[in-house]
């Protein structure tokens, strides 16, 4: 459901973005539990226990920045008496013993960041005795190992908040923490989340964020403030751009479900005081995208924050997604530690005004986008197997701020799979194959390249250029199988007014603000409209894809197409001029209005 309170919020000053965090506290005021707070379902792989520690930890990211600021919080007591009785080992609230990496490390986090930008509350308000009890039991994350990811930071955190509050500390778990962190820095300000080319939002709310914060606190370092505070001012180049005007940001990577956390980087920036970009542009950037947020359908019936993006929904969640796992989103108002006076309050609020056409070879993509909406066409991203639908978060075509993306119920038939701005590959049995892992890609400054192989016997050959808000697939397959194939363009809400189009080379659904649609320029492809499963699409539960389909047989074959996803008002005009392509062995040429763009290639001409 939707909150008027927050819709109807300005967010313009310092007290109307303080009444919008505190609204969104208050459901939670009469939740608490055994261990922590419980409301609600939705257990995650950690068991209900954890989901209880959790849900108590998370709103912190939100209520520590008002302890900070001296604006108090009615309600902290109840919180301090949680984390006192989690962390007394006598109590039958107590949190309990790490036996391994697991959950409970990441929830320490919030608590540490309480004690070094509020001290006064979190450390000085207990007695001697909880002091030993909550020192002790944060003190086991330095007691294991922890894989190579932005949970680094979290034992870092633990380790500063000892050090700032006079405990003795584990310098070389620090210094080895700082240096994979560090290990994992690509350049401009990017960096990827441990071992894997998973490049997502935990760049900005977990590593920019936790590195401003330990570079804001940590004058002892002489080394990696200045190094995390120079990343920060690189990644704020290119950061904004996965943002429209209007505040709604690329959804792309995993835990969607933590929502506005996504635009958390900005008021780190603010608490550390670095003007990395026109204070200006951040405020407008933190607070549009808040705007944005709370206009969505994402609240229960009692007014928590749910699982889901747009809506409600657990076909999208991730496995460690719990009933209390969406505070995450808290993070976005670290701004709230800064007083009335900071440049962050005292600027104007002013759109930055972006290119339309940005490479980032480091976050492996290229955004393209107007004011309206924001596209990010990305290639080479692998995300682990065991994250829940890895290949549909990580590895389509093109994510877009308008559009969403889809995950799929199952890999059977066109409607379960929802297989949007990818290519989906099966043997004639309807059980679909999309890509997940390249063998090689390539990202230029106007298009992208992969090579990938759902069998072993079958390559696949991509080309993506961008042309905004158009964009051209070129597909080389090459098969010793039998093959059907369905490339999918964007998924467009099917409720409302709607003209659909679907004749021998176009198939398109029309809205009366916005469009997606498919043409075939090369090849023998039929134009379908898929109608997929329900709660499928992150942005609106009930879609339609338009889709080219075709049936091969062993051989070597080249399929083009012209993609639309696009908003505003006569959205069909659009259709008026499309791109138009030539093909030989040598190159593809590609014509849009006046425009022309070369590609070298390797295919066979039919």
């Amino acid at each position: 459901m939707h909150n008027p309170k927050l819709m109807n919020n300005p967010l313009k000053t310092r007290n109307d973005v303080k009444d919008a965090l505190l609204e969104l506290l208050h459901p939670l005021e009469g939740c608490f539990s055994q261990y922590g707070l419980k409301y609600g379902s939705g257990t995650a792989q950690h068991g209900d226990f954890v989901g209880e520690i959790e849900a108590v930890a998370r709103p912190l990211w939100g209520i520590s920045p008002l302890m900070a600021a001296g604006d108090g919080y009615q309600c902290f007591e109840k919180y301090l008496e949680k984390i006192i009785e989690g962390t007394n080992p006598t109590s039958k609230g107590y949190w309990g013993v790490l036996l391994r990496e697991e959950q409970r490390m990441v929830e320490m986090a919030s608590i540490s960041v309480g004690m070094i930008i509020a001290r006064k509350h979190y450390w000085d308000a207990l007695t001697q005795p909880q002091q030993d009890n909550l020192y002790n039991w944060l003190a086991q994350i330095n007691h294991h190992e922890i894989h190579v990811s932005n949970w680094r930071f979290f034992r870092i955190l633990v380790n500063l908040a000892f050090k700032l509050c006079d405990r003795q500390h584990d310098q070389a778990r620090l210094t080895q923490d700082l240096e994979t962190i560090d290990s994992m820095y690509i350049a401009r300000g990017w960096y990827t989340d441990g071992i894997r080319p998973q490049i997502d939002y935990y760049i900005p709310f977990a590593i920019h964020f936790c590195g401003l914060l330990y570079a804001t606190y940590a004058d002892f370092d002489p080394v990696y403030p200045p190094l995390f505070k120079q990343r920060a001012i690189e990644f704020a180049k290119t950061f904004p751009a996965f943002f429209a005007s209007s505040g709604e940001a690329i959804p792309f990577g995993r835990s969607m479900t933590y929502r506005f956390a996504m635009s958390a980087f900005f008021g780190a920036l603010a608490l550390s005081g670095i003007e990395a970009i026109p204070w200006g542009e951040v405020k407008y950037l933190a607070l549009q995208n808040l705007r944005h947020w709370f206009k969505q359908d994402i609240f229960t019936d009692n007014g928590e924050l749910s699982i889901g993006y747009y809506y409600p929904n657990l076909v999208m969640a991730e496995a460690y997604n719990a009933f209390g796992s969406t505070y995450w989103a808290m993070k976005a108002f670290m701004f709230m530690a800064v007083p009335q006076n900071h440049p962050f309050w005292t600027a104007k609020e002013k759109a930055p005004k972006l290119p339309d056409h940005i490479p980032i070879p480091e976050a492996r993509g290229i955004i393209q986008g107007d004011d309206t909406q924001r596209q990010f066409f990305v290639v080479g991203q692998h995300a682990a197997p065991w994250l829940s639908h890895a290949q549909s978060k990580y590895e389509k075509f093109v994510y877009s701020s308008h559009f969403g993306f889809s995950v799929p119920k199952s890999t059977i038939g066109l409607s379960q799979g929802a297989f949007d701005n990818t290519l989906a590959v099966c043997e004639n049995d309807d059980f679909y194959r999309m890509k997940y892992g390249v063998e090689s890609y390539q990202i230029y400054d106007d298009y992208l390249y992969s090579k990938w192989k759902p069998w072993s016997n079958v390559i696949i050959e991509s080309y993506i250029i961008p042309i905004f808000p158009w964009h051209v697939r070129i597909h080389m397959v090459d098969t010793k199988r039998k093959l059907a194939l369905a490339d999918g363009g964007f998924a467009i809400d099917r409720q409302g007014g709607l003209i659909r189009i679907n004749d021998d080379n176009c198939c398109a659904v029309i809205r009366p603000e916005s469009i997606s649609a498919m043409i075939n320029l090369y090849g023998q492809q039929q134009p379908i409209i898929v109608q997929t499963e329900p709660n499928t699409n992150l942005m609106t539960p009930l879609t339609l894809i338009p889709t080219l389909t075709a049936t091969v047989s062993p051989g070597i074959y080249t399929f083009a197409s012209a993609i639309l996803g696009a908003t505003g008002e006569s959205p069909e005009s659009y259709l008026e001029e499309s791109p138009a392509l030539t093909v030989s062995t040598e190159e593809i040429t590609i014509y849009y209005k006046g425009n022309v763009r070369r590609v070298p290639s390797a295919f066979k001409v039919q």
